[in-house]
């Protein structure tokens, strides 16, 4: 079992960054795959970013490349998501998950946090 505890939303105006935080609890996080995603208004959730196990690999979406940076550090069971260069687009609720294998597949995340709000404006 694997609970996850995402932090570090809010409201900032366009061309801001933030950096959201997801400690997660359990043994089996340093042996997760982690993803994050976003939902925005009115749109369906979409793959943002995944990191391998030892942070070693990681991907990013096209939309988010060149601004957004995706890591971990397993000795404190955290997974963050650097975000830069904020467009008001990127205005979503942000949800971390873990998943046993690299997937950027929603439905295939076992755990997913409550999410947390970022919002940008123009």
């Amino acid at each position: 079992q694997v609970q996850l505890v995402e932090s570090g939303g809010g409201s900032v105006q366009a061309g801001g960054s933030l950096r959201l935080s997801c400690e997660a609890s359990g043994r089996t996080f340093s042996r997760s795959v982690m993803g994050w995603f976003r939902q925005g208004p009115g749109k369906e959730r979409e793959f943002v970013a995944i990191i391998g196990w030892t942070g070693g690999s990681s991907y990013v979406a096209n939309s988010v490349k060149g601004r957004f940076t995706i890591s971990r550090d397993n000795a404190k069971n955290t997974v963050y998501l650097q975000m830069n260069s904020l467009k008001p687009e990127d205005t979503a609720v942000y949800y971390c998950a873990a998943s046993r294998q690299w997937t950027l597949r929603g439905d295939e995340y076992d755990y997913w946090g409550q999410g947390t709000q970022v919002t940008v404006s123009s």
